[in-house]
């Protein structure tokens, strides 16, 4: 009897029970159709609250303190974010269609086991960006306090070589952003919404503020800067263009997480394109222009938001504007680095893990990578930080676009994604063709970390693990050449045949 049934739009709902399987559980559930009700504007405010965020703000800033014009900055992250748009909508589209979660996509391509691969190297990076987000929130809450009491910074001492009162509004933003976790996605909807509108009032109006100490509106696209030669540009653009690609290739592999609940195809593509790299050029402007302008106010350019807003006087002023940063932090870091790393550890033990203990899983993660060490300076923060899991995360986007567009076309088998003896168990859950073609992308993209020969790559790390890792495993899967088929016969049979790329295997 079939468990599936296919809606003339394409998308896929299961009809029958898998309660029982051990790879199930109710949040890696595929969603209902019913409960697909995600229009476009949904999903476009998802992303603008999760665009408008200081780390966005310090990253666009970022590219100014390293000696970029305004315009050069500009630049950068409109192309990053079109090349990055590509993997996300292309990894979108399973979401909608299937209605499931992206460690549960990733079975397809990695198995039923090998899946927790992928999941577990997004799900790290996640906290990481957790971790940095409360870190940020932190500061916030550090300055408000410390605006109308001064001497909260002066007790406790300063262990690890920040006041104790910075660490206590730390660990106290940390608590709130897991008590807002537990609200729920339609919690989240609704706060990313509010959230979004309050910060962009908020970073315009520290834009006119310095528009007033300076009597300029900012300086012109090509003032300014030290790349005025393409000599000196192209070492400074490449490393940073990857670093924007960077800031999103989580969400270019778990946006599933999210377009598991669009209404269609449509709403989830036309949600995203006018969303993201609008939102992401638009807010990132304001904070290259607010950069440039501390640096004619103070001498230097402040990349940090927060240590600028310290510097606004006004107790009332200051109090407002952190405010308004720790609530967009809250916003962000919910929807973005706690949701989708959550599922991913769900989907390592999914009897004993279900959404809330990996959420809370998420949160001390992120207090053990030190976040504090991630934002020491702008070049650590883009290069280093960004620029170093873009590699590793590309690499896992090259075997899933290219396994589900390429080799399958697609065509999926909903109830063998919970099967652990199904089309997708491979070899006891793994599949070694996506495991060995993602060490390889990795090792393209790393290796000139440690192998000097390899240096001039490290640069293009996201284009390097992805394209090495989509080519290597397009010969894998193609030769066979580990003795496992890339696709079955699906199990479905509502579900039209698929044809196998690859002669079924003998082992």
């Amino acid at each position: 009897m079939s468990m599936i049934r296919e809606e003339a739009d394409g998308r896929v709902e299961l009809t029958g029970d898998l309660s029982g399987s051990p790879l199930y559980n109710h949040d890696l559930a595929p969603t209902p159709i019913a409960s697909r009700t995600w229009r476009a504007v949904n999903l476009a405010g998802l992303w603008v609250a999760m665009c408008l965020c200081i780390p966005t703000y310090q990253m666009a800033s970022g590219l100014i303190a390293v000696g970029m014009n305004v315009g050069q900055a500009v630049l950068t992250i409109l192309l990053g974010n079109l090349i990055v748009l590509l993997p996300i909508l292309l990894n979108s589209h399973p979401g909608t269609r299937y209605g499931i979660p992206f460690p549960v996509f990733a079975r397809a391509a990695y198995g039923t086991a090998g899946a927790n691969l992928p999941a577990l190297m997004r799900a790290l990076v996640a906290c990481g960006w957790f971790g940095i987000n409360a870190w940020i929130g932190g500061l916030a809450l550090n300055t408000m306090i410390k605006a109308f009491w001064p001497g909260w910074t002066a007790w406790g001492g300063s262990p690890g070589g920040y006041p104790a009162g910075q660490w206590l509004a730390f660990l106290a933003f940390w608590g709130l952003n897991m008590v807002v976790v537990f609200r729920g996605m339609d919690a989240l909807r609704r706060f990313g919404n509010i959230s979004a509108v309050l910060v962009l009032v908020m970073t315009f109006g520290l834009y006119v503020w310095t528009v007033r100490e300076t009597g300029s509106w900012g300086p012109g696209l090509t003032a300014g800067g030290k790349l005025d030669e393409l000599v000196t540009f192209l070492p400074v653009f490449i490393p940073s263009l990857t670093a924007i690609i960077g800031f999103w290739a989580t969400l270019s592999l778990n946006m599933p997480d999210f377009t598991r609940f669009a209404a269609s195809q449509r709403d989830q593509v036309r949600g995203q394109v006018a969303s993201l790299p609008a939102a992401m050029v638009a807010f990132s402007t304001l904070g290259i222009l607010i950069t440039s302008q501390s640096g004619i106010l103070y001498g230097k350019e402040i990349w940090d938001p927060i240590a600028l807003v310290d510097k606004l006087g006004n107790p009332w002023v200051i109090a407002l504007a952190t405010f308004t940063i720790a609530l967009a932090t809250t916003s962000v870091n919910v929807a973005a680095n706690v949701v989708s790393p959550a599922n991913d550890f769900a989907h390592v033990w999914p009897s004993r893990i279900d959404f809330r203990k990996g959420a809370l899983i998420t949160g001390v993660l992120g207090i053990v990578i030190q976040p504090w060490r991630l934002l020491s300076d702008a070049s650590a923060y883009i290069f280093d930080w960004l620029g170093f899991y873009a590699g590793g995360l590309g690499a896992v986007a090259g075997v899933l676009v290219w396994d589900y567009w390429v080799l399958r076309r697609t065509r999926l088998s909903l109830a063998d994604l919970y099967n652990p003896t199904g089309a997708y168990a491979y070899r006891s859950g793994w599949h070694p063709a996506a495991l060995l073609a993602t060490a390889i992308g990795c090792f393209l993209a790393w290796g000139g970390r440690l192998i000097p020969a390899m240096a001039p790559a490290v640069p293009y790390g996201w284009f390097a693990g992805f394209f090495g890792a989509a080519f290597a495993y397009h010969l894998l899967a193609r030769a066979n050449a580990l003795g496992q088929a890339i696709d079955t016969e699906p199990t479905d049979s509502d579900l039209p045949a698929v044809q196998p790329s690859l002669p079924p295997s003998d082992v």
